[in-house]
């Protein structure tokens, strides 16, 4: 019974591994060596560079918010009527 469970932890790290390799295989953005570095760290480092690599991968997919103005321009928030005069 105590090997049922290492069997299974294995398979779910390998799993994991499997998954973030294809994960980089995929990615366009990145050069062969990059892609071949990073799979490499995947097997070396198993789940830890599996999780982290992905979450770096998948960080730099996210778009940046552009930043709104700054400055002048209309304030409908305020009661004040005029034309400053």
């Amino acid at each position: 019974m105590e090997f049922n469970y290492w069997y299974i932890t294995l398979a779910i790290i390998i799993l994991i591994n499997l998954a973030a390799s294809i994960y980089l295989v995929k990615r366009d953005d990145l050069e062969q060596f990059q892609k071949v570095a990073q799979i490499i760290l995947v097997w070396l480092i198993p789940l830890v560079a599996a999780v982290g690599l992905w979450a770096f991968n998948r960080s730099q997919d996210m778009p940046v918010s552009s930043s709104k103005s700054f400055g002048g321009g209309v304030n409908k928030n305020t009661d004040i009527t005029g034309t400053g005069d």
